[in-house]
């Protein structure tokens, strides 16, 4: 079964690269710079990233030569979800809308309620899983459940590498 690609926006990447990073610090102040080159994301990049992150209180952001930047709670409080919706906004928007406030009429009346159950299905995924499962390697069990169903690797994504 071959499931198709999944579109993941560069800036929901490089922060879930960076949260994870910052829950495997442990609290320990980590400077951008850092940050930037444990994580494998340009520092300019990184820096935006974090200032969005800063805005809605997942990250904190500590001045000075002693500076550096910190979860703003608990690794095992904050959901892959919240980073992409803080990064991104909507999960599965239409369009750059929402799913729920799209408007279909006549025959394709039904798409809204389509991409609605779309959206409810990844944050339904997307909140179970936290910064410190991924920190820990250690996934729950469901994810890697509907992991082993679909196919991770295959022969034509192997082919264009």
């Amino acid at each position: 079964m071959n499931n198709g690609p999944v579109r993941v926006t560069a800036r929901a990447d490089y922060a879930l690269r960076a949260a994870v990073e910052l829950a495997r610090a442990g609290g320990e102040l980590t400077k951008a710079a850092a940050l930037a080159d444990s994580a494998g994301v340009p520092l300019g990049f990184l820096e935006n990233i974090l200032a969005d992150m800063r805005r809605t209180g997942l990250v904190k952001g500590h001045r000075g030569a002693e500076g550096g930047y910190t979860l703003g709670r608990p690794a095992t409080l904050i959901t892959v979800a919240d980073v992409i919706l803080a990064v991104d906004g909507p999960l599965a928007s239409v369009r750059g809308e929402p799913a729920d406030t799209l408007d279909y009429v006549g025959s394709a009346a039904p798409l809204q309620v389509l991409w609605v159950a779309v959206q409810a299905s990844l944050r339904d995924l997307l909140e179970h899983v936290t910064l410190d499962d991924l920190a820990r390697g250690d996934l729950p069990d469901r994810i890697t459940e509907l992991a082993a169903t679909g196919v991770l690797a295959s022969p034509e994504a192997v082919a264009r590498t």
